[in-house]
């Protein structure tokens, strides 16, 4: 299965120049802790980086230094790990294991944005596969007890 298939692909954006205090209303009305900051090129957008409730909580709030003025491009991380929509859900998870990264946005072979997939999306569909496989070992003896009966 490729991530492109289970990735969210209703991300909410940011543009760099946006200010601190806008993008944590953004945050609060979509009730996401995650905002993909994109450049747009020609109508499409080509993510470049990524902004989290975390960085707004820990390089502003806690640092005591003032929103008025700040923007998303200033607090963004430097580098930014994406993943093609191509690759293996567990190319995915090694991925953002070996990055140490919880979330990363996925992109098409041009390198525009597609969607955005999380840890929690890849638990929940985890849990899912594991919950099948879960329901084979029941219907196995069943079927076991069925024949032999």
């Amino acid at each position: 299965m490729t991530i492109g298939a289970v990735c969210n692909r209703e991300v909410v954006i940011a543009e760099r120049s946006m200010d601190v205090p806008e993008a944590a209303r953004l945050m609060r009305q979509y009730h996401v802790g995650t905002l993909i900051v994109v450049e747009d090129v020609e109508g499409q957008r080509r993510p470049v980086g990524i902004v989290t409730d975390r960085d707004i909580a820990i390089e502003v709030v806690a640092a005591g230094v003032s929103p008025d003025g700040l923007t998303v491009g200033d607090i963004m991380g430097a580098e930014l790990a994406t993943v093609r929509e191509t690759e293996g859900v567990f190319d995915t998870i090694r991925y953002m294991h070996s990055r140490g990264v919880r979330r990363v946005p996925v992109v098409d072979n041009g390198g525009w944005l597609v969607g955005i997939v999380t840890l929690d999306d890849l638990f929940e569909l985890l849990a899912e596969e594991i919950n099948e496989m879960a329901g084979l070992i029941s219907r196995g003896r069943l079927r076991e007890a069925a024949t032999r009966t």
